[in-house]
């Protein structure tokens, strides 16, 4: 990682990215042959480091490793997966040991290898504001340097675009909220899993809520380390079933540039019904997750009896509080029954998932230019750029979106595998070339009778007049 230099030009950048996550480290990497593209990339923390809380052993990515940071867009980079092994002398290895599924903590380590040596990256700087000045027709990016802990005085850059990449935060339920930060009983996000494994080990009763990939492995994780007839754990869902991720080859087509197209120009109303439908496409589980679970709960019954886990789906946390220093109390009702019941636990895994990462404060200089759709959403267009006021548009200079279009661009928006191929589309709108040649078909289904063109829903504040009819 290059040292940054102690002021920022005074020329504007080509492109200013915020957050270094895997969609904005995969960007700066197809970024970086690019000699014209003057870019830089700032993230608050020190270092890249991947949901460490979750890099449980064993556990592996839902997508092949060809979902690296660049090789669906460019097959030859140097920061693909393939050259990151090759610079450990570690391609035999992988050759023989036949992983399309690379673990979790070995993508985590490449993505460091990368961030480690691709310049152009600024940990340790936190953006503190985006604005835009009309009278230069340019982004000010105000940035704080943060040295353990303590800031300097904050810097400013310029640029003509900027590539929001600031990722998702784990997502706590209302009724749990007053619990995670207490002291006593351990109530914790899956995030922290695993700074926290050893006191959830310690309880003599866990509940791990949440059914999807997280809350699967979890369970899995801690019904492993506790003895046979004294697990003790309980897994609790709001889902109506421990449901496997649709994983078959046309369902995963959904998770291509063909079928982001299609969604992205349904109508608003019709984009919101998919996505909750389509839950299963990727908040499921994966089958051999699935299997390894009944299979470690069938082993325990060998010598007769039950082991001593609870697995309920369909159920909800109504309320939750403390009943003392080491215990918590979980006000629950069973959606289809309509019963409701208390449960007493002595730890509590929140498997609920990350929602996208609010940017209003961030980008709360540009709200009067920010085009907002009938839920007061920002609008996203098909190259994955906040629709905004044509007095910033018109002047070529745009705000692009990494994972925070979900209601826009669909299921694909957090899917790995999308990555390179959403960078790749960024790039060459910016450029107004074609660094990275696409292709303009990559489904066998076809989605929709006829191919329509992308289109952003107008605005539900802008009222645009009918034209009259000319009938001279």
């Amino acid at each position: 990682m290059t040292t940054p230099p102690p002021h920022e030009p005074e020329a504007p950048r080509d492109l200013v990215g915020i957050g270094i996550g895997p969609f904005n480290l995969s960007l700066a990497a197809l970024a970086h042959p690019l000699a014209e593209l003057d870019a830089v990339f700032y993230d608050q923390h020190p270092a890249f480091h991947w949901h460490p809380g979750l890099l449980i052993e064993g556990t592996t990515l839902q997508v092949p490793f060809l979902a690296d940071l660049v090789t669906l867009a460019d097959p030859t980079s140097p920061w693909s997966f393939p050259n990151y092994l090759r610079t450990r002398d570690r391609l035999f290895p992988f050759y023989f040991a036949e992983r399309f599924h690379i673990q979790r903590a070995e993508y985590d380590a490449y993505c460091r290898w990368v961030s480690d040596n691709l310049p152009g990256l600024r940990f340790g700087h936190q953006v503190d504001a985006v604005r835009w000045n009309p009278e230069h027709d340019l982004f000010e990016i105000d940035f704080t340097r943060l040295h353990d802990g303590a800031g300097e005085p904050a810097g400013r850059t310029y640029t003509k675009n900027v590539a929001l990449g600031i990722g998702t935060a784990p997502h706590v339920p209302d009724p749990l909220t007053p619990l995670v930060d207490a002291p006593g009983v351990p109530v914790i996000h899956a995030a922290d899993y695993l700074d926290e494994r050893d006191r959830l080990l310690a309880a003599g009763h866990v509940t791990v809520i949440g059914a999807g990939q997280s809350g699967a492995e979890i369970f899995l994780d801690l019904l492993r380390a506790r003895p046979t007839g004294h697990e003790r754990i309980h897994w609790l869902a709001r889902t109506e079933a421990f449901a496997p991720m649709e994983y078959s080859k046309l369902g995963l087509e959904h998770f291509t540039p063909d079928y982001t197209r299609y969604f992205h120009a349904l109508t608003e109303q019709t984009r919101d019904r998919l996505v909750a439908a389509q839950w299963q496409l990727h908040k499921g589980i994966a089958a051999p997750t699935l299997a390894a679970i009944h299979e470690e709960l069938y082993h325990r019954t060998l010598h007769g009896g039950w082991p001593d886990a609870v697995l309920t789906p369909g159920v909800l946390v109504r309320t939750a509080g403390r009943l003392s220093t080491n215990q918590v109390e979980l006000h629950l009702e069973h959606l289809q029954q309509g019963t409701r019941s208390r449960l007493t636990t002595d730890a509590v895994v929140l498997a609920t998932g990350y929602r996208e990462r609010p940017a209003d404060r961030l980008l709360a200089g540009l709200d009067p230019y920010l085009r907002r759709d009938s839920s007061e959403r920002p609008r996203v267009d098909d190259r994955f750029r906040l629709v905004l006021d044509p007095a910033i548009t018109d002047s070529g200079r745009h705000i692009y979106v990494q994972n925070a279009a979900l209601h826009a661009h669909g299921v694909g928006t957090p899917d790995l595998g999308l990555a390179a191929w959403r960078s790749a589309t960024i790039l060459n709108a910016l450029t107004g070339k074609e660094p990275y040649p696409l292709p303009d078909r990559t489904a066998f289904t076809t989605f929709g009778l006829a191919p329509r063109q992308p289109q952003v829903p107008p605005a539900h504040q802008e009222q645009t007049p009918t034209p009259l009819a000319d009938h001279s």
